[in-house]
């Protein structure tokens, strides 16, 4: 790399940290700007005693929540009060009212109404960090796993696999030409296990591809969803995050293993030998390594380019991660987090608090972005010295 593109290369990053930082800065502003002006809601003031809703809500066969209990009330004021049509929808919004009202001076009792106070402050400090730790744990195993996922399907593609259907089928095939009973049961064993296979493969696209929540709630009587660790294997494996970008990737080697100078290699005679077992074949170790390398065969190339190329996604993976952590912790009501801590004092109208719960999710992201730039100017000075 020559002096010049070196200086070129060098005014560029210095232009993306700088729109990086002004963006920081005029976001961080306008958040600051809204926790300061937006006060915390005054403190609920003991709701004003109804006797009439209070006896409705005494009422054993009456649950005001549900949909059924309401429509019947409505319905009976509706007959005792046939001159006033509207009585019924009053005093059931007066009802929400008054519930709201002494749900409020419960949580006020129970120290929830603190507004952003130096405790609150030091408070969101343990779970903004606790956040930040989990979602670089995440980020960390689905980069991972995005590779690992995309070469294994690579390579099995070139090894001319076919899916575990297919074989299943081929193995059912061939059992009514066979005339050696041994070789009959051998393939009927065959035949169920790749039927096994290919159920196991479905219910892992479908685990995959399936919200947190509902893995969650599946799961909700066999472990405790308010540990770090279940948070963590949420993020990993639900909303589709994982199996999402391992395609992108798998994407990239393919469009790779077509160029022209992987073909001007196997010409030349580079190792290009994918068959599994064979010795300059591609093992399941290398693979499955955190450090993928493949030396001496035409993959590590297509492997390095299409991870060069993949770099540039880490912005997009990263704020979808952020996402679905964030619905993560809000959907299953992890307490003791910060987004399940956010959803609380959005009920609760705490605002200030809910807007230094969003800047401080907005550093993450926009240091994210940073990172992924630094890295990939990094990947690429080391491909313009080749």
């Amino acid at each position: 790399m020559t002096t010049t593109d070196a200086q070129a290369n060098d005014f560029s990053m210095k232009r993306k940290l700088t729109e990086h930082l002004l963006s920081i800065a005029f976001v961080s502003l306008i958040f600051l700007a809204l926790i300061f002006s937006v006060e915390a809601e005054n403190k609920p003031e003991n709701p004003a005693g109804n006797a009439e809703i209070e006896a409705l809500l005494r009422l054993e066969s009456l649950d005001i929540t549900n949909p059924l209990h309401r429509a019947l009330l409505r319905e009976t004021l509706n007959v005792y009060y046939p001159d006033h049509p509207g009585r019924a929808d009053s005093l059931l919004r007066a009802i929400d009212r008054y519930r709201a009202e002494r749900a409020k001076e419960i949580a006020r009792k129970a120290g929830l109404y603190q507004g952003l106070s130096g405790g609150k402050l030091w408070q969101l400090t343990g779970m903004y960090f606790k956040f930040i730790l989990a979602y670089l744990v995440v980020m960390l195993l689905t980069y991972y796993g995005v590779q690992t996922l995309a070469v294994l399907r690579f390579v099995r593609m070139k090894q001319n696999r076919t899916s575990y259907l297919a074989e299943f089928a081929a193995c059912l095939a061939r059992i009514p030409r066979q005339k050696d009973l041994p070789q009959i049961l051998r393939d009927l064993a065959r035949s169920a296990g790749l039927l096994a296979k290919a159920a196991g493969k479905g219910i892992a696209y479908l685990v995959l591809f399936s919200p947190a929540y509902v893995i969650a709630y599946s799961f909700r009587t066999g472990f405790n969803t308010d540990t770090f660790f279940f948070l963590v294997l949420l993020g990993v494996i639900s909303n589709g995050l994982l199996i999402t970008y391992a395609q992108k990737f798998y994407t990239f080697l393919v469009a790779e293993s077509r160029k022209g100078y992987v073909e001007t290699a196997i010409v030349k005679g580079l190792n290009n030998n994918y068959l599994p077992g064979a010795t300059e074949g591609i093992p399941l170790l290398a693979i499955l390594r955190w450090k993928k390398r493949f030396p001496g065969h035409v993959f590590q190339h297509i492997y390095l380019n299409a991870r060069y190329q993949y770099l540039s996604t880490l912005k997009e993976q990263a704020s979808f991660l952020i996402t679905g952590l964030v619905i993560i912790e809000m959907a299953l009501n992890i307490q003791g987090h910060l987004c399940y801590e956010m959803l609380q004092n959005i009920l609760y109208k705490q605002f200030d608090v809910v807007f230094a719960i969003g800047l401080g999710i907005f550093w993450v992201v926009k240091a994210t972005e940073i990172a992924a730039d630094y890295w990939l100017e990094a990947e690429t000075r080391k491909y313009e010295n080749r």
